[in-house]
């Protein structure tokens, strides 16, 4: 009888985190910004941007005058700015420049758009943030019809490895690899692929040894990018000969998610598995725990208010934004209370790991911005507006997602390049699909679907957006160019909007080692 289970579940149902739930966002947000000024007022940042002068004004009879001095005293920032200007210093082993104390973690990012590795600091509290929100979406799970037994099953967690570098007086990894190796004790129990293998560095090996062991193992969640953990299952089923997952790892219930959208992969983990999954999608990024899935009937996430991140949001238009992405000078910020259902905004964070109004280049909508619910549309520089076409990330999702259903095809890769053609311009398609396919057909049927999701698109194919042109990969393609950038595993994903010198790359690449069917 799972006894530990029946009292988990129990335990979610009373425990869960009610503080968010029944306050007003503007308030948590207020106070979570407060918190962070007072921490940091004597840091160097903090003594440069007069903290201590921001604070009073938290005195004033005008609730809003905090945030009037806090835009107005403290510039935005990219990576680069607050990169050259302070993180720099941490690096060095300065104590006490945007966060008290000395930064011992830094994650190693570069997303998806930049060539050279990010330092992104991870400090003490920073990991008690994320672990903090990591168990409120525990919590969450009393919310979902599962079954008791599924709350003493294993969690496997396919993620960078925990044997991060040493670097004189900090260590450095991929986030998962840094958390994973900071989980709390009572976790143990629950976690695979375990400490040994966890630490290998090598990621054919590391899916090698969890293959071998899989066997040995009854897992019920499983947590990580959708592209591995496809490379994983696959490799785990031909292994043993099997027909599916849930032949080896019949309780397997829940998939945990982020990073990448998971539409794409969706056709692939059906033949995968015997029985449909539960899928939960997290907003973990290298700079803290965003927003997790709180709910079964929702595919939005809720945003976490109140554990160590202040956010700010800048309307995803032409008003602040390039045709290329960049910021333009003094754009418009607003908090939380002013945001709207349904439109488009850049992120900035302000953050217990020493962010200070940063741009971590993400584009989110909210569905609910009464409930703080929003979904992940792109990244500021990860769409494509060549000539007013507005085009992206979801709406590039949601149409390989009706491609890969019409045509019965799986299609778990793709990227898209703007590029010139005949004195205008084009998009140049490249998917993923192993098995012989009629790029004709993909060719005027994702033209078709483009149309019908975006408006701007529909005008532009009729003048300045002359043609797509469709390439035609197998899969392997887009692991072989990651596994020779560097960027193989972990939280690595693919870009799905290809620019610069990415694309020179891969270009190159493609020229080198494959073939391919185009139209």
């Amino acid at each position: 009888m799972p006894i530990l289970g029946k009292l988990l579940k129990k335990g979610l149902q009373l425990r869960q985190s009610i503080e968010q739930e029944y306050a007003n966002p503007f308030d948590l947000q207020k106070e979570q910004l407060r918190q962070l000024l007072i921490t940091a007022r004597s840091t160097k940042f903090g003594q440069h941007y007069g903290y201590k002068k921001i604070l009073n004004t938290y005195r004033s009879d005008d609730p809003f005058a905090f945030y009037q001095a806090y835009q107005t005293q403290v510039p935005i920032h990219d990576y680069n700015k607050i990169y050259n200007d302070w993180w720099y210093q941490c690096r060095e082993g300065v104590a006490d420049v945007c966060w008290p104390g000395k930064v011992k973690y830094f994650a190693l990012s570069s997303g998806t758009s930049e060539a050279s590795s990010k330092y992104i600091p991870v400090t003490r509290d920073m990991l008690k943030s994320i672990q903090r929100v990591g168990i409120r979406q525990i919590l969450s799970l009393y919310r979902y019809d599962l079954p008791e037994k599924l709350f003493e099953k294993g969690i496997l967690m396919l993620g960078g490895s925990t044997d991060l570098n040493r670097n004189k007086v900090y260590f450095e990894g991929d986030l998962s690899g840094i958390t994973a190796s900071k989980m709390p004790y009572w976790f143990h129990r629950f976690y695979k692929p375990g400490p040994k293998i966890a630490k290998e560095r090598n990621w054919s090996k590391k899916l090698d040894e969890i293959t071998r062991m899989a066997h040995k193992w009854d897992i019920g969640v499983i947590v990580g990018v959708p592209a591995w953990l496809q490379i994983l299952l696959e490799k785990i089923i031909d292994h043993y000969g099997l027909r599916t997952i849930h032949d080896i790892w019949p309780n397997l219930t829940i998939f945990t998610h982020g990073g990448v959208a998971i539409t794409p992969y969706l056709k692939s983990f059906e033949r995968l598995c015997a029985k449909p999954l539960t899928y939960i999608e997290t907003y973990l990024a290298s700079e803290g725990f965003i927003a997790f899935q709180n709910k079964p009937d929702t595919k939005a996430m809720q945003m976490v208010l109140n554990s160590g991140i202040f956010f700010e949001f800048i309307p995803f238009t032409d008003k602040n934004f390039t045709s290329q992405g960049d910021l333009i000078p003094n754009p418009e910020t607003l908090m939380i209370h002013q945001v709207e259902t349904g439109k488009e905004y850049a992120l900035l964070l302000s953050s217990c790991a020493g962010a200070w109004r940063y741009m971590i280049g993400d584009v989110v909508k909210f569905t609910s911005a009464a409930d703080s619910q929003l979904v992940i549309t792109g990244r500021t520089k990860h769409f494509l507006s060549l000539c007013g076409e507005h085009l992206s990330v979801d709406n590039m999702n949601r149409a390989v997602q009706m491609l890969s259903e019409a045509l019965n095809a799986e299609i778990n890769e793709y990227t898209v390049a703007g590029i010139s053609h005949n004195n205008l311009f084009a998009h140049h398609w490249y998917l993923g699909i192993d098995h012989e396919v009629n790029p004709a057909l993909i060719k005027e049927k994702l033209d078709q679907y483009l149309k019908e999701l975006n408006d701007d698109y529909q005008v532009e194919r009729q003048h300045a957006l002359q043609d797509i042109i469709i390439t035609v990969l197998p899969n392997e393609a887009f692991y072989t160019w990651m596994r020779l950038q560097g960027k193989e595993g972990g939280q690595h994903k693919f870009p799905r909007v290809i620019k610069g010198s990415h694309y020179h790359s891969w270009e190159s690449f493609l020229a080198d080692h494959f073939s391919s069917r185009d139209n």
